[in-house]
């Protein structure tokens, strides 16, 4: 369960809840365990593979179309085709500054009067000829998609909002909490480990694990923490964290599951 006060205050990326990934049943896009999680070469290389999927993509933004769309893609692949997004969420199109997007949504051809009549928007005549029969994707759910590292060292920016964090399993302190390194950074633990509170079950992680969290960070105070969840920590565990970790953030998940690719 969410905070309340954080839940209250947080910013437009609130209303932009991740869902769950779903199974890709029809063709193993992205490898054995990517299921749904895709890049947006594989969107663009792949499309009628993907047509009517569910998929999560995490990507820079490129550049803003209108007022409910904007492209997607990786600027340091040459030559790679951007991917529009049509934002469907119902929520503002609020694009960041040098911070990656995690996008959910269905994969579909553009065209947009189908569009405009299936989701009640009201799009750019632009789109139509620039865009005519390219991959789309339809989102439903869009979140700030940070690393780590950009998380510890500056949390106040992505405090009381919901962001989706990539990242290896370092340390499980607990059933409920473990330290979340960055991707590809062995190491100990360091500036760069965020720390996850798991509260609910049937969640599970591995150590080692390549996984996405989503869910809303906050700083870490034992007191309150203790409040809202039943987490059964004993003394000496409360005291080890609340040592390491006081005030610094705590990430309280939504949803967990296998890396997202890029």
């Amino acid at each position: 369960m969410l905070n309340p006060k954080g839940a209250a205050i947080a910013l437009a990326f609130l209303a932009m809840l991740l869902p769950a990934c779903t199974t890709n049943t029809t063709e193993k896009v992205g490898g054995s365990t990517a299921k749904t999680n895709v890049s947006t070469e594989e969107v663009a290389d792949k499309t009628n593979a993907l047509l009517g999927q569910t998929v999560t993509v995490r990507s820079e933004v490129e550049r803003k179309v209108g007022a409910h769309s904007f492209t997607i893609g990786d600027d340091k692949l040459f030559g790679s085709e951007k991917i529009l997004v049509i934002n469907a969420s119902g929520a503002p199109t609020v694009l960041p500054d040098d911070i990656d997007l995690q996008v959910t949504g269905k994969v579909a051809k553009l065209v947009v009067a189908d569009v405009e009549r299936e989701f009640n928007l009201d799009l750019e005549p632009q789109l139509e000829a620039e865009f005519r029969d390219k991959p789309v994707i339809i989102a439903q759910s869009i979140a700030l998609a940070p690393e780590v590292g950009e998380v510890t060292r500056n949390p106040s920016a992505f405090y009381n909002k919901t962001i989706a964090v990539k990242g290896e399993v370092e340390d499980i302190v607990s059933p409920t909490a473990f330290r979340l390194d960055e991707d590809g950074l062995d190491g100990v633990v360091d500036n760069r480990d965020l720390l996850v509170l798991n509260p609910k079950t049937g969640q599970t992680v591995q150590d080692n694990q390549a996984i996405v969290v989503t869910g809303v960070l906050r700083p870490f105070v034992v007191a309150d923490i203790e409040r809202e969840y039943d987490l059964n920590w004993d003394l000496t565990l409360q005291r080890k964290l609340e040592a390491e970790y006081s005030q610094k953030p705590v990430l309280i998940t939504q949803n967990v599951y296998p890396s997202a690719k890029e």
